[in-house]
């Protein structure tokens, strides 16, 4: 095989020891600046010392995936600062001037690492090589099975690109799929990937290390050995962006192909709605596909189209997406589903703000059946909605370190804005089904502990919670059962949401959902 624009595997690691998630030089963030951004170790084993200088608290973020089997055969998944033959003598630490010993014990083998420290906001990178990597040839899978740190070479196919900048997307072969995380150019330089000339189809073949972040198996800033252009091109497809309406409908894939011959793979799960209705290989190939009326949530599948040169099978693929009903769903039956671009909509009470920034507000919500984050929406701040608030939102079913989690949502109404009340208060408002408020007491006396009839008191205000239900939504026997759950017993302070009603001419809180105790 010729080889193309590859450059000697020592400079190729070396470009990689300036990298940062910031465009500034790495080593003089104003937040956090680092003696060296490289860190390297003899191969024999021994240590190295940087100087570490913040302005704010700092921490090595856990970017290392570990997974333990326990003798019954269960699995417990954690995330470490570190790959296991790495030690650094401080993880985290205050502002001010730390110095950072690195240590590694002896290694048969070279090996390089990239480990990453977060301060205010800002990401500053540290790569450590220990000795020099020696690069070995490898399937994905291989690379997947394989050590973090260690560099392999492996020939895939191209089959999406994340980042054309950077040069993020995604290498394929018969044995698994692997993400390529930064894509050196011709000169060894970053941000010029566009300059490669990688398309999806192509099959390239790469050389990097090997690194595991957030449970991706990633080759970083790779060095590109060789580029075969694929024979088979999608140069367009006949409805924008390949998103059919809810309908259904015919949709046109128009090629370029210089092989011999197209065939087209439609992935088994996507076979009862999307079918292909004629193949034109004349010298403009088309392929006309036809989707069925979708009743359920939004659904998406990626086809592959095939030639040949009569040597080798080369391909390209597109993914073709129709729109779908929003699934109304409990919290509970959301955490359940699959990752995937299905809209579910989720009604529940603010149980908190996790986090705010520019890209949006990040809150968790909850019903009777369960709690989930909802990831960064906008237009949640705006809304002047406050924990405490019955809310909708709409998004989908997302992950984040195997944390599910609602993403690319839409805050879609306050269903009720709910006043914080004390018991005294409470009691001086009218009776009213629309008005909702939250009040808290210590119980003295539970009445009924299957659905959560309870006396609260404050001070000398006495109150009467009929029913606290697990949360928003719950009926039926879902609405039993909280306080044998919970612990829940006399002496704890129990806050509910609820309205103002009475009976018998005693003022209670009516139907109240619970929020918390302590």
């Amino acid at each position: 095989m010729k080889l193309r624009y590859l450059i000697p595997s020592l400079l190729a690691v070396v470009t990689l020891f300036f990298s940062c998630s910031d465009d500034n030089d790495p080593t003089y963030l104003d937040e956090i600046r680092v003696s060296e951004s490289f860190v390297s170790i003899n191969v024999d084993g021994g240590s190295s010392t940087i100087t570490l200088t913040t302005t704010a608290d700092w921490a090595f973020e856990n970017i290392f995936k570990q997974t333990v089997k326990a003798d019954d055969g269960s699995t417990t998944t954690t995330y470490t600062a570190l790959p296991a033959w790495l030690k650094v003598s401080q993880l985290s630490g205050p502002a001010g001037t730390t110095q950072l010993t690195f240590s590694a014990e002896k290694a048969l083998d070279g090996r390089t690492t990239q480990l990453r420290i977060q301060c205010a906001g800002k990401t500053q990178i540290i790569e450590v090589i220990q000795g020099l990597p020696t690069v070995s040839n490898a399937t994905c899978k291989e690379v997947i099975d394989g050590p973090d740190s260690k560099t392999y070479r492996v020939t895939g196919t191209c089959t999406s690109i994340a980042n054309t900048t950077y040069g993020n997307w995604y290498l394929t072969d018969e044995t698994g799929q692997i993400y390529i995380y930064g894509t050196l150019d011709k000169k060894g330089q970053e941000k010029n990937f566009l300059s490669l000339g990688i398309e999806v189809g192509d099959v390239v073949t790469v050389e990097g290390p090997k690194t595991t972040y957030n449970s991706t198996v990633e080759l970083v800033n790779v060095t590109v050995v060789n580029i075969q252009k694929s024979l088979v091109k999608v140069d367009s497809l006949s409805v924008k962006d390949g998103v059919l309406p809810l309908e259904g409908g015919e949709i046109i894939a128009y090629l370029s192909c210089k092989g011999n011959g197209v065939s087209v793979d439609i992935p088994e799960d996507a076979k009862d709605w999307l079918a292909i209705t004629s193949i034109n290989s004349g010298a403009s190939p088309t392929v006309t596909f036809r989707a069925a009326p979708n009743t359920g949530g939004e659904r998406s599948t990626t086809v592959v189209f095939k030639t040949t040169d009569g040597k080798k099978t080369y391909t390209s693929e597109t993914t073709i997406t129709q729109k779908g009903a929003i699934l109304e769903v409990p919290v509970a039956d959301f955490l359940a589903a699959e990752v995937g671009p299905t809209q579910y909509r989720l009604t529940g009470v603010v149980t908190g703000v996790y986090s705010s920034d520019k890209q949006g507000e990040s809150f968790y919500i909850r019903d009777y059946s369960g709690e989930t984050l909802v990831y960064r929406v906008n237009s949640f701040k705006n809304s002047g909605a406050k924990v405490g608030d019955v809310v909708t939102v709409v998004g989908q079913r997302g992950e984040y370190k195997e944390t599910p989690q609602l993403v690319s949502g839409t805050f879609e109404k306050i269903d009720h804005v709910v006043t914080e009340v004390s018991i005294a208060e409470f009691l001086t408002k009218p009776d009213d089904n629309s008005v909702y408020y939250m009040v808290s007491g210590t119980i003295d006396e539970i009445a009924n502990p299957t659905y959560g009839n309870v006396w609260i008191k404050d001070g000398d205000n006495r109150l009467y919670v009929y029913g606290c239900y697990p949360g928003w939504g719950a009926t039926g026997d879902a609405r039993k059962g909280l306080f044998e759950k919970l612990g829940i017993q006399v002496g704890n302070k129990l806050t509910v949401i609820g309205v103002k009603g009475s009976y018998n001419g005693q003022t209670q809180v009516a139907n109240g959902i619970y929020f918390s105790h302590e």
